[in-house]
């Protein structure tokens, strides 16, 4: 007598299932298979990584020619000279300066914009689509273009820098900010405004302690943010590190142009472990 194979469901499934899960010829049904999709989004990156490198004419030959000038720049960027810090004093506190007045113009401005630009915030749709549209169209423009003009109407030095930080941290703010109001649980606000409270009043006492650790936190990356940009700015006559940079590396002293990389690095990690220490001291 012969036996016939039983399918046995697995431990869950509905009565009557197994016989559809096991299929018809005794033996689980196939995972689809992937590796074809696979090959061919890896095939289609592989192509257009080709083309953008065909279209801005790399070449291979070039770089392995001029190796031995990147060896000689690389040699001195590893030997600093530190003799030349005291020249670099004067430079380096005008960044900061800039970072610093920039960073509490721009955050200051992008608090109110950041309630207007949220919708959780605003209830006026027109208002709301205005504000977007006009924090999108500053944030697309990048800093060194804010800096460029700046210098053009307003002259080189740092007033044409912090005018384009200014700008420049406001759409990043308002970016941020807005997100994370759109984010936050809304009950107190609802329960301020079923009180009888404005939209005003409810998003102060509402929603703007909910979003005061972020609006901090944002703050400070914000400054971080500026102490780096300082320094690129400066390359078009905007103030700060960014023109010693532009004159060292007119003369090829790249030993000089290391120094100021570590002083840019030194100031960079201090600003990171104070915002570690915020964040930490936000939570408890």
């Amino acid at each position: 007598m012969t036996t016939l194979p039983i399918a046995v469901p697995p431990a869950g499934d509905a009565p009557g299932t197994a016989g559809r899960a096991f299929g018809e010829h005794g033996h689980w049904p196939r995972k689809p298979r992937t590796w074809p999709r696979t090959v061919v989004i890896v095939a289609v990156i592989c192509a257009l990584t080709a083309w953008s490198a065909i279209a801005i004419q790399v070449d291979p030959a070039t770089l392995i020619r001029n190796a031995h000038n990147a060896s000689n720049t690389l040699v001195q960027l590893f030997q600093p000279d530190y003799t030349f810090i005291p020249d670099t004093a004067d430079a380096l506190l005008e960044t900061v300066q800039m970072a610093v007045i920039g960073t509490a113009v721009s955050v200051a401005l992008a608090l109110p914009i950041s309630f207007v630009a949220s919708r959780v915030t605003n209830p006026s749709t027109v208002v709301l689509g205005i504000a977007r549209f006009i924090m999108n169209v500053v944030r697309s423009i990048p800093d060194l273009l804010y800096a460029a003009v700046f210098v053009t109407v307003i002259g080189t030095g740092a007033i044409s820098g912090v005018f384009a930080l200014v700008l420049f941290d406001l759409g990043i703010m308002v970016k941020l900010i807005s997100e994370a109001l759109d984010g936050l649980d809304r009950g107190g606000q609802e329960a301020a405004l079923a009180s009888g409270a404005t939209w005003l009043k409810a998003d102060r006492i509402a929603m703007l302690p909910e979003v005061a650790s972020s609006y901090i936190s944002q703050t400070i990356y914000v400054f971080e943010l500026n102490i780096r940009a300082s320094t690129v700015i400066g390359l078009v006559g905007a103030g700060g590190l960014g023109m010693l940079i532009d004159k060292v590396r007119t003369f090829y002293q790249y030993h000089y142009l290391s120094t100021i990389i570590l002083e840019v690095l030194v100031i960079i990690l201090a600003l990171e472990l104070l915002s570690s220490a915020s964040r930490k001291r936000l939570l408890l």
